[in-house]
């Protein structure tokens, strides 16, 4: 078996997955799985640049992975990095830190490269689900929006993709400055995120979908309270259905409390707290634009689409 290491280098966070892999046929056998949340994407929405303390705390988590990897034995590593580094004029800055640091080059991901690493990780566990899938990657900066018919671990051919540029960090950061939230400042959000939609369609016909499928950290948050979790908890939200009405619900619960309310949640990772009601827009606004019944989390994304570029 060969142990790959992925690194997914966002605009809010850096995860590590290291992983067994051999046929991608056979899937993925997990050794870890690690978040760090980075804020990498802290003013780039407003300055086009990587800020020196997002870099470093950026260089701080990818040391730590680096120690593990090694640990770990890995014989392959790719990391790739998607929004903020895309829209940063000195994204060099973070390519020559982190070779520094792992020995290799992170891959500046184009969106329909992001969304197709997206779409393989996400759908590998979904034979049978009906047709065609469209995954829905919400990230800090952006989101990424793939519609296919094909599922499985390896390429599934041809498939529309678009990336568009509203994510949780960068509409947080671009319109909710009270807490909580003014009305005209939510109506703001869903004014980008529909236009983003309206630019979306003009390459994915998002209302063809049978499926609708969350990955990253809105759609899970959301799922998470949505099924009344008391904690935090993967296997149960992996694979779960939030229905479009219990998008809705806990979207509106999430923009009428404060930071510190947002914070006392138990499944609510302390560096998604200012900006989890920007991504629960973004979210209920797709859920209604795609007409979806409810959409499905996964918990299984582009890190594991990048573990099994690296297996062919």
């Amino acid at each position: 078996m060969t142990r790959v290491a992925a690194i997914d280098c966002g605009t809010n966070s850096v995860r590590l997955l290291v992983a067994e892999v051999n046929d991608p046929a056979a899937g993925l056998r997990d050794l870890t799985r690690r978040m760090e949340i980075v804020r990498l994407g802290q003013g780039v929405d407003r300055t086009g640049v990587l800020a020196p303390e997002a870099l470093e705390r950026t260089f701080a988590a990818l040391r730590r992975y680096q120690r593990e990897i090694l640990d770990l034995g890995v014989s392959r590593v790719r990391m790739v990095a998607t929004s903020a580094t895309r829209d940063a004029s000195n994204a060099q800055d973070l390519i020559t830190g982190v070779r520094g640091i792992l020995g290799v080059d992170p891959e500046v991901v184009t969106g329909d490269e992001e969304a197709a690493l997206s779409y393989r990780g996400a759908t590998a566990e979904l034979v049978g689900r009906p047709t065609p899938l469209l995954v829905a990657d919400i990230g800090g900066g952006s989101t990424e929006l793939v519609l296919g018919d094909a599922t499985g671990p390896r390429p599934a051919g041809p498939v529309n993709a678009v990336s568009v540029n509203i994510g949780c960090v960068r509409l947080a950061e671009r319109h909710l400055h009270d807490d909580p939230p003014t009305a005209a400042q939510i109506a703001a959000v869903v004014a980008d995120a529909t236009a983003a939609m309206d630019q979306a369609e003009l390459t994915v016909p998002l209302r063809t979908a049978a499926t609708l499928v969350g990955v990253a950290g809105t759609v899970t948050t959301v799922a998470a309270l949505a099924a009344g979790l008391p904690g935090y908890d993967p296997e149960r939200i992996h694979g779960s259905v939030t229905s479009a009405a219990a998008v809705a619900e806990v979207t509106a619960k999430l923009l009428a409390m404060t930071h510190d309310e947002r914070a006392a949640l138990p499944v609510m990772h302390p560096g998604r707290v200012d900006v989890i009601g920007a991504g629960a827009l973004v979210l209920r606004t797709l859920v209604e634009r795609v007409g979806a019944a409810g959409i499905v989390a996964s918990e299984h994304d582009i890190l594991d689409g990048i573990a099994l570029s690296l297996a062919g």
